[in-house]
């Protein structure tokens, strides 16, 4: 069967599901619409109304301060009050709506296929991931029939309303290809283009949450694809969620038939559904009606339908089947880069196959019996991996390439992490006219696993999946107290650092934000929205810092373990990130006595926050006397390197660089290590 046969057959039993379906909820349909008549804007759960505010409130979607004049004027229910905020949000968007917008839609392609010499669009995708999209079941039912299509970005109309070049690229089922009918979605890899980098680094990605309180009933929703094959469309406003079912969305908005597989975004454009079917309207006899009421034939086309809703997966139901398949180790690394909040953390893809936790269709935010957690991965030391020493000889025997990566990289091949980071040098490396290093010519000391039982040993912080209702400051926070407070004061340095207005200017008497948004909460959801990271990893660094910085246990075990793959005479070039920047500084008052000297460089690093560098073993912001020179690189919109540039803390000559990173990678140490500034710094140290 023709692969444009087999689209039709799925769509249409697609479209006979999400017609039952829809049929199936006439009451509570005609219930929601009856609040609305009577003037109920956001006719949901008052548990509904107040996830969605509490993550409005801690994305910035609605700024603290407009929240407070929305509820103060007046006493409110708490269900008054949650109104009053979501009202804020749909009514005035920022500025950063369209831009925001323009960079969502970068990330959706047009699917065609290659079929008796001809090229037939199907449908639309979106990345979700550095590597992977996501599509309809319908659209690409297995691996053979992604082999016979290929995706465009950037095929639309530029702002002169003329066709834009699109970028075409084949998709790689071999490599990652999943699928599930009754969900109706796949997922397959992309392949690379002439530019060798994974195309979300190109087109960006959409990072996808299965946490609730992305939307309510009665708020708008915003849908981007290729309808009908043509150049890229999307529908915004007079569009709302109707009915939230367990695993699907209806929702009014204007969409076609090649709109299968585009994402349905909310104002904050988070993806909350995957688009896959229209419901038609329907005479007492099921038949589907033509818009002129006329009972529809075949030959009539898709656009003569009279469609009356539409239908979507929920993006947690997608991400709960994901997490429980038995995948390999590869498939799950691929699903990790989605995101922490994806729940496929990394820990868990070390961990095998899990059965993450249903998100319920809403919940109050601050429910703490529903927060899910899952213990860190115990390492055993037997089975725990080894550093790297670097090839006898190399750079003339004398001199050391040192590479010092940082927290999160429990379970992973040191030889694999070795050569991501030198593959991110030597792109910066060739950019600045200077010779490749080899991967095995360079130390890498790893200490990813012994941090993780250094951790469950003595600190006993458990490793989070980022559960539906879980507030990242408070769930990844440390468990002993002392620690807490370390992580708290890096917290609240760094909201100060970035301009967050006082306490007492969010204040309330009337409902209480607190118990929407607590202070650590609130702190952290500012640098999240000042940043190109999310909460969750912000808090996870700060965290393991804290952690670090606060037991002499856990930094004497790291220190150790660092040791013991380190050159011990010569001149060390040494290349630390984030946590290893820290591990960094202290590493250096602890070198053999035969290194001369080090030519250091950080970066993404937190040590510009006194928090942090009041605890170093050096004793505060005074550079050691093994450093000949320090190249300090830090991206203004990486929240860990929030204390950046250095030099206003640490005087002798450091010097800093600021570099702009991709969206969603602002962190990235292989981002950091490809500019030409930074690795022309490290390569003219290693002579040659």
């Amino acid at each position: 069967m023709a692969a444009t046969e087999r689209f039709r057959d799925e769509r249409e039993r697609q479209v006979a599901a999400a017609t039952a379906r829809y049929d199936e909820t006439g009451d509570e349909r005609r219930a929601v619409e009856e609040q609305q008549n009577a003037g109920v804007a956001f006719p949901d759960s008052e548990e509904a109304l107040a996830a969605r505010a509490a993550r409005l409130l801690d994305r910035q979607a609605v700024p603290a301060a407009m929240a407070v004049a929305a509820v103060r004027a007046e006493p409110l229910a708490a269900t008054a009050a949650y109104e009053r905020i979501l009202g804020v949000s749909k009514d005035l968007q920022a500025w950063s709506f369209l831009p925001r917008g323009a960079r969502a839609a970068r990330t959706v392609a047009r699917i065609s296929v290659r079929e008796n010499g001809r090229e037939l669009p199907l449908g639309t995708g979106f990345l979700v991931s550095p590597s992977l999209l996501m599509t309809n079941h319908h659209v690409l039912t297995d691996a053979q029939a992604a082999r016979q299509c290929f995706v465009e970005f950037d095929a639309q109309v530029t702002i002169d309303n003329t066709a834009q070049p699109p970028t075409r690229l084949e998709l790689d089922p071999d490599g990652f290809f999943v699928t599930d009918q009754r969900l109706d979605f796949a997922l397959v890899l992309v392949a690379p283009g002439p530019d060798p980098r994974p195309p979300g680094e190109t087109f960006g990605w959409n990072r996808l949450s299965a946490q609730p309180g992305k939307l309510v009933i009665g708020e708008p929703v915003n849908v981007i694809g290729h309808p009908m094959g043509r150049l890229k469309e999307i529908a915004v406003r007079d569009n709302m969620l109707q009915v939230r079912l367990d695993d699907f969305l209806h929702y009014k908005t204007d969409t076609e038939p090649g709109n299968s597989g585009s994402p349905v975004f909310n104002d904050q454009w988070e993806v909350v559904a995957l688009h896959h079917s229209g419901v038609p309207r329907t005479d007492e006899q099921g038949r589907t009606l033509r818009r002129d009421g006329q009972v529809w034939q075949p030959g009539d086309g898709d656009d003569a339908i009279d469609w009356v809703s539409n239908e979507g997966v929920r993006v947690s139901s997608i991400l709960k089947h994901l997490a429980a398949l038995p995948l390999t180790s590869r498939q799950r690394e691929l699903l990790a880069e989605m995101g922490p909040e994806s729940g496929l953390s990394l820990a868990e893809a070390a961990a095998g196959p899990a059965t993450a936790p249903a998100a319920p269709a809403a919940g109050p935010a601050t429910a703490p019996d529903l927060a899910v957690a899952v213990s860190r991965p115990a390492v055993e030391k037997a089975t725990a991996r080894a550093g790297l020493p670097a090839r006898v000889g190399a750079f003339g025997g004398t001199r050391h390439l040192v590479f010092l990566h940082g927290r999160s990289q429990e379970g992973k091949d040191p030889e694999k992490l070795r050569r991501e980071w030198a593959a991110g040098l030597n792109q910066g490396l060739v950019r600045a006219g200077l010779r490749p290093v080899d991967p095995a010519d360079v130390w890498f000391p790893y200490y990813g696993d012994r941090l993780v039982q250094s951790l469950t040993t003595h600190e006993a912080v458990p490793h989070l999946t980022e559960a539906p209702t879980a507030r990242a400051a408070e769930a990844v926070a440390p468990a002993t107290p002392t620690a807490r407070t370390v992580y708290e004061e890096i917290i609240g340095e760094a909201a100060t650092k970035w301009d967050m207005p006082p306490e007492d200017r969010l204040a309330t008497e009337r409902i209480g934000l607190d118990d929407v948004v607590g202070t650590l909460h609130k702190r952290l959801g500012w640098l999240a929205a000042r940043s190109d990271l999310d909460a969750w990893a912000i808090a996870l660094v700060f965290r393991d810092v804290a952690a670090y910085l606060d037991d002499r246990r856990i930094r004497d075990e790291v220190l150790d373990c660092v040791l013991e793959t380190m050159p011990d005479a010569g001149e060390v070039v040494l290349v630390s990130h984030s946590l290893g920047t820290v591990v960094g500084l202290d590493l250096l008052t602890r070198l053999s006595p035969g290194v001369n000297f080090v030519h250091l460089t950080t970066a993404g690093s937190p040590l510009g926050l006194d928090s942090v560098y009041s605890r170093l073993l050096v004793g505060g912001p005074k550079r050691p006397d093994t450093v000949a020179d320090w190249l300090n690189a830090w991206c203004p919109t990486d929240a860990v390197a929030i204390g950046c540039p250095l030099g206003d803390d640490w005087a002798d000559g450091l010097s800093d660089l600021a570099v702009v990173n991709a969206r969603d990678r602002a962190h990235s140490i292989v981002e950091y290590l490809a500019h030409a500034e930074v690795a022309r710094s490290i390569g003219s140290h290693l002579g040659g």
